[in-house]
């Protein structure tokens, strides 16, 4: 089976599920100050590595609880080893374990300060106040404090296990202010809250130290524990190839429906994604206008005129659908650039229902089915595979029941209710499929929140799903995961910029290697 294992470097839990990971090494024989030793260690181990941030010395913020334990140790390793180092403690500490190790930073020379530390201070500061399982507000001083910080200094501060002021399950902020990271040394394993969008600005590089917890550690009561996916997993997925001597009929065929008056490009891009995932047949219908001004730039295509209004702006899908022959396509992309019409979604649904093939239902045509008078009840009435790929607010309109506060639940319950594969596109896209299996992605480039790209990706799932039933007969919906994972790190290894067409250049060459089997995915970043 394809895709990355359930282990520490991949499972994303709640506060609770960590806590209960720690609670199972306890009850095996770890201590807790064993623990807390490791933590520091491996802590101190990544920082020496990464030395060029301590070269103006280090203010370790102690909090009260384990988490102050934790930078007391590494206050310790790191003055040990040379580095200049000051300890600043806001609270009183009552732990025994905690107050310590204290005592023992204070024995070997490491100075105290007593009052409130110089923001515009070039050293960087070790958020090690909170951590895990946060849900009080920090104080107003401290938030301020942290404010004025990130405001006169930015950059220099590095968080322990999860920043200050950021609650570990929501990624939802505390209080009047947080902790802004350039690093957050998560433990052990991925929290949820570090990997949702409200969070990002907040985390920096996300960075898992690792304790060595056991796999049999990592069977929890819940049924679906969602996955991390980073750029060197591409790797460990199945990319779908067609035999050597396959006919282009033979290594996918997909149709593409799109376009609109209103949005002129989006069906150009979408066509671009479709030909970078080197599926081997594509045809079109778009508004007569578009496809007879892009035609020279996709040749590849074959478009088709809708059976009237040949000058017509907007595209009937019924029409559209009356003329295709479903035997003849693996995959239906219907949705980019559409724009919503007065064109009902009935009137087409019952020609929809009917293809085997692989529905992907993107933009507009996810809108056109949440005004429905089915909603999103008419997905479940599909006799085919179905992937949907909308954003926060398609996904709003669509399901306007699911609460949508914690995306990976809400993306989850969608699936499982409609029987499709979900892609709910954010800044860490979320896919879900009906089998329960739930992944993040992460390391995604903040620089690809243009318009256009939804369109690109579309196209390339649409794409890629084609290639995977002229394969198989039943489709993987592990390439859905696959598709947007390898969206995403094009945005990030594109070296010319980060425009949809330049993308859409990059998913090509992404493919081709990935075909050619001559490279990993991990050492194309060094190749431009």
């Amino acid at each position: 089976m394809s895709g990355p294992n359930s282990d520490a470097e991949h499972v994303i839990v709640s506060s609770s599920q960590m806590k209960a990971v720690e609670e199972k090494m306890f009850a095996c024989g770890m201590t807790v100050e064993a623990l807390m030793e490791k933590v520091g260690l491996e802590m101190k181990n990544w920082l020496l590595h990464n030395s060029r941030l301590l070269i103006h010395g280090v203010l370790v913020l102690v909090g009260p609880g384990n988490n102050g334990g934790d930078g007391l140790v590494l206050a310790r390793e790191l003055y040990l080893e040379g580095v200049q180092l000051t300890l600043w403690c806001p609270f009183t500490i009552k732990k025994v374990l905690i107050a310590k190790h204290l005592a023992y930073c204070t024995a070997i020379g490491i100075p105290i300060i007593k009052t409130y530390p110089d923001v515009n201070s070039d050293s960087l500061w070790i958020d090690a106040l909170f951590g895990l399982g946060q849900t009080r507000e920090i104080p107003t001083d401290l938030g301020l404090l942290l404010k004025k910080r990130e405001k006169h200094n930015p950059g220099k501060l590095i968080s322990l296990d999860v920043p200050s002021g950021i609650c570990s399950d929501t990624g939802k902020t505390l209080g009047i202010a947080a902790a802004k990271a350039s690093f957050t040394l998560t433990v052990g394993l991925n929290k949820l809250g570090l990997l949702q969008d409200l969070a990002i600005p907040f985390i920096g590089k996300l960075v898992r130290i690792d304790l060595g917890i056991p796999k049999s550690f990592l069977i929890f009561h819940e049924e679906n524990i969602p996955l991390k996916l980073c750029h060197k997993d591409i790797d460990l997925f199945v990319f779908p190839r067609s035999i050597p001597n396959a006919s282009k009929y033979e290594r996918g065929r997909t149709l593409v429906i799109a376009g609109s008056h209103k949005y002129k490009g989006a069906p150009l891009l979408a066509l671009k994604g479709a030909l970078a995932s080197g599926v081997g047949s594509i045809q079109a219908f778009l508004p007569k206008n578009i496809s007879d001004s892009i035609w020279h730039i996709v040749p590849e295509v074959v478009f088709h005129n809708f059976a009237d209004h040949l000058d017509s702006k907007n595209i009937p899908i019924k029409e559209c659908l009356e003329q295709v022959n479903f035997d003849h396509f693996d995959s239906l992309l219907i949705g980019p650039g559409l724009d919503v019409l007065d064109e009902k979604w009935e009137e087409s649904a019952s020609l929809l229902k009917k293809f085997g093939g692989l529905l992907v239902l993107d933009a507009d045509a996810l809108n056109r089915i949440a005004f429905s008078c089915d909603g999103w009840r008419w997905i479940c009435k599909r006799n085919g595979p179905t992937w949907i790929t909308p954003n926060l607010n398609e996904f709003c309109r669509l399901f306007p029941e699911i609460d949508v506060s914690c995306k990976l639940k809400a993306a989850g319950i969608a699936s499982k209710i409609t029987g499709a594969s979900v892609l709910l596109k954010g800044a860490n896209s979320v896919i879900a499929t009906p089998q329960g299996e739930i992944w993040q992605l992460s390391e995604t480039c903040p620089f690809v929140a243009r318009a256009g790209l939804g369109d690109v990706l579309s196209g390339f799932i649409s794409g890629i799903g084609a290639l995977g039933l002229s394969r198989d007969s039943e489709i993987d919906n592990k390439l859905l995961a696959l598709s947007a994972l390898l969206h995403s790190s094009a945005g990030n290894f594109c070296f010319d910029g980060s425009n949809p067409e330049l993308i859409a250049k990059t998913l090509a060459k992404f493919v081709k290697k990935i075909q050619q089997e001559k490279v990993h995915f991990d050492t194309f970043q060094r190749q431009k």
